[in-house]
């Protein structure tokens, strides 16, 4: 009905501005007219003041001719000031650019009305050349051209009376001319008085035929819009008919139940729906009382309290809702549903009955139940899934703080499950982890909770169970997993599992406490060879340095995400003359900035990147931005460094990906590759010494360096020393530090320089922290050293104008 109402006045406001039109337009045509009629009164008013002041004029300056009385002279000085001012009032409006102020000042000093100069003026500037205005002041210029004379001829006389030198033949040829002008003058008056005249006569005429003209245009109007409005009152009627059916089909057509009653609680309309949900009751419902045909209790409260007429009577100016009621059909049928009801006002707007809107939450309730199960449980297994699993933990945790009892806390990790995944595709494993889920299941009490956390990972919640029991359920799992066979398309795999267990209280007090602990439990039994139980405990110091490193996991892959890794640098020098006068030799060393800006060394967190695979992502952090201070540098005209050593982990030299990478940056960053040497340990390299050795040979292809670093540490690495193609070895810090005092120490370091240089590489010796061992690497003849005695580690940055500069630039385009 809305829609309707707004069409209507569409409507409306098309059938009545044309009468707004008419009317707007008769008002400014009246006001004009008047407008037009007062300028024309004007006008006439002032000519006659015009021709009043000619008059006096004439006949004071005759007066004064014969009298040559001072007074008779101003008497005419203000009878022709009036002519004076209309005659001023002209030239000004005639000029190319209206001078509006003096023209202004002219009709006032000729005599005319101040509330009627602004519509002379107008009519003057915009009807100037039209017919009887452009005649009336063709005959006012034939009329100033006398006045200018007879002014003229004044001052003549008023001049030669004064000085007493004007003659009676000129008095009299003057006298002459005045009483001449005075007869000339009345030509030009009385056609401009007659100009005048025609014009207000004829636009009289003009204003009275538009204005009929305009009055029979809106009684024609009038008539056919009255037409047009009785057309649309019939419209308007069909129109309202076809929208009740409208409003009655879409009713009917609606999935809800729609009542409407009156006050009383008779039932005036339902629809379709509502037919259908009392069932036989709806049949002749109309006219019957709502208690009769609907009984519906609310289940909201605290009661069942029966919805009545009276109680929604009782609330009916505002809109109500109900949202749990039970429909009770006479038929024995019930339907969840819930309840709107809102006022319905009159014309008057007063509420004169109630619509009732029935929603049946049947199958609703059922999809509700559908969704609430699948927050709760995971689709592939059906057990709880890792959000309802944490709850019930948490729950568990609460507990213990009210009662005492202890709860178990179990991660089953199978440890066959990638093989089976990737060998025979994601389908083998769905089917492994639902067997997995039945054996488990078989195992375990109705109070025992079971869930799957993600992958390969179930989690087991054991309440109110003891330690023996605890453990002795934990392996019944692990052996029923064990005896369990799996076979996929004739295939049988042997599969395990290996279970972390913790009780609740014994890790911590909160839920993220317990479930790293049961985590690292877990990951230590995989570790300590599968298919194994490990109970945490908090004085395992094992279990706590697997807790630090897991930790650490977290923290780096944030420390990665914020780049809030940096590069610091330590200066390598010659001690040999031969090496020295070269370009500057630096070692790339690791720092990470924590949350709160402090710097931390590699020493705490690369053990934690080592165990958990992070190392070759933290390499590519390390080569990117030593690669990018580089070209800066370089783009700065800092040239230098001539090497830069760059550390790689053993991992990073297992990676397939890792050489492209490596070219990449040698792409996006124009530095020459002699620049680069690549630092690997001795350890890394002999324990990967086939990816080692295809490693270092293809970047040497490209012209990079290598070191070899720690050498001697193990003293495994002399059989395979003629295998590796390094320039440098690195001493072991740990003999250089105490070669001074050591006698052993110092052999070792002679033996490995010997065996550098007999091998043809350079030797470098860290750790050089006192003058006593530079002198004595001196001594022996090593190549380089590097310690702080030589220089600290120090932000590996650009210059700028000559200082360091606190952060790298940024190039767009490397990894």
């Amino acid at each position: 009905m809305t829609a309707m109402s707004a069409y209507g006045s569409r409507r409306l406001i098309r059938v009545v501005w044309p009468f707004v039109a008419i009317v707007g337009a008769l008002l400014l045509i009246s006001a004009f007219s008047f407008n037009a009629l007062s300028t024309i009164r004007a006008y006439v008013g002032g000519e006659g003041l015009w021709s009043k002041a000619q008059k006096d004029a004439i006949y004071y300056l005759t007066r004064y001719a014969g009298s040559r009385s001072e007074q008779d002279f101003q008497a005419y000085k203000a009878a022709i000031a009036i002519q004076l001012g209309d005659r001023q009032a002209r030239l000004a409006l005639d000029r190319p650019q209206p001078d509006l102020q003096q023209a202004r000042a002219g009709l006032l000093q000729g005599g005319n009305h101040p509330d009627d100069i602004a519509n002379v003026i107008n009519a003057f500037l915009w009807f100037r050349h039209v017919s009887y205005l452009s005649q009336a002041i063709h005959y006012w210029e034939i009329g100033d051209s006398y006045i200018v004379e007879i002014s003229g001829i004044a001052e003549r006389l008023h001049d030669g009376f004064t000085r007493s030198y004007i003659g009676e033949d000129e008095l009299m040829v003057l006298s002459r001319r005045v009483s001449d002008i005075n007869e000339e003058l009345k030509a030009p008056a009385r056609s401009f008085s007659e100009v005048l005249g025609e014009g207000s006569r004829f636009a009289t005429t003009l204003l009275w035929w538009v204005n009929l003209m305009a009055g029979a245009g809106l009684l024609l109007l009038t008539v056919r819009q009255v037409q047009v409005l009785l057309r649309q009152s019939a419209r308007f009627e069909a129109e309202l008919h076809a929208e009740k059916e409208r409003a009655e089909t879409t009713l009917n057509s609606i999935g809800d139940a729609v009542v409407t009653i009156d006050l009383s609680g008779k039932l005036r309309y339902l629809n379709a729906v509502a037919h259908h949900l009392v069932g036989g009751a709806g049949k002749g419902a109309i006219g019957r009382y709502f208690e009769d045909v609907f009984s519906m209790i609310d289940l909201s409260g605290s009661g069942m309290d029966l919805i009545t007429t009276s109680q929604l009577r009782a609330k009916c100016e505002s809109k109500q809702t109900y949202p749990s009621l039970r429909l009770q059909g006479l038929d024995g049928s019930s339907h969840m549903i819930s309840l709107v009801v809102a006022p319905i006002h009159n014309s008057l707007g007063q509420v004169d009955g109630l619509v009732l809107a029935l929603h049946d939450k049947s199958i609703e309730q059922q999809y509700i139940n559908h969704l609430s199960w699948q927050a709760a449980h995971d689709a592939l297994t059906g057990l709880y899934n890792r959000r309802e699993f944490e709850q019930r933990v948490t729950r568990a945790l609460s507990r213990l703080m009210v009662t005492e009892t202890s709860h178990a806390l179990l991660f089953v990790d199978l440890d066959q499950f990638k093989l089976v995944n990737d060998t025979n595709g994601h389908a083998a494993g769905d089917e492994l982890l639902r067997q997995v889920c039945r054996v488990l299941q078989e195992q375990l009490g109705l109070s025992d909770v079971l869930a799957r956390l993600g992958g390969d990972e179930f989690g087991v919640l054991l309440e109110d169970c003891r330690v023996d029991e605890a453990l002795d359920k934990a392996d019944r799992l692990r052996r029923a997993v064990q005896q369990s066979s799996f076979q996929w398309e004739g295939i049988p795999f042997s599969i395990s599992a290996s279970i972390g267990m913790v009780f609740l209280g014994e890790a911590g007090a909160t839920l993220a406490e317990a479930l790293q602990a049961a985590d690292i439990a877990c990951y230590m039994a995989k570790e300590k060879g599968r298919n194994r139980i490990q109970l945490y405990s908090s004085k395992d110091t094992e279990l706590a340095v697997r807790s630090v490193e897991m930790a650490w996991v977290q923290r780096l892959r944030t420390a990665m995400e914020q780049e809030r890794f940096c590069l610091y640098s330590q200066e390598i020098v010659p001690l040999r003359p031969a090496a020295k006068g070269a370009g500057r030799h630096v070692e790339v060393l690791l720092r990470l900035r924590d949350e709160n800006g402090n710097i931390i060394l590699p020493a705490s967190f690369i053990p934690a990147a080592e165990r958990f695979g992070l190392m070759p992502d933290i390499d590519r952090i390390v080569v990117r931005q030593t690669f990018e201070t580089l070209w800066n540098m370089r783009s700065l005209g800092d040239r230098s460094i001539d090497v830069c050593a760059v550390n790689l982990s053993g991992a990073t030299l297992c990676d397939d990906h890792f050489l492209d990478f490596i070219r990449r940056q040698f792409v996006s960053y124009d530095i020459p590759a002699g620049m680069i040497c690549f630092e690997i340990t001795e350890t890394s390299a002999i324990s990967n010494l086939q990816q080692a050795t295809r490693f270092i040979s293809e970047l040497k292809g490209l012209g990079c360096h290598f070191s070899l670093d720690d050498f001697g540490a193990g003293m495994s690495s002399f059989a395979y020393l003629k295998h590796l193609q390094v320039d440098y070895l690195k001493i072991d810090g740990s003999f250089v530090k105490d070669m001074v005092d050591d006698s052993v120490d110092r052999a070792m370091v002679e033996m490995i320089n010997h065996i550098g240089h007999v091998t043809g590489k350079k030797t470098i010796a860290e750790f050089v922290s006192a003058p006593e061992i530079l002198a004595a690497l001196q001594s022996i003849g090593v190549d380089y050293a590097q310690g702080y005695f030589i220089g600290e580690p120090a932000p590996f940055i650009p210059p700028l104008h000559g200082r360091p500069q606190s952060v790298l630039y940024r190039l767009p385009g490397g990894e």
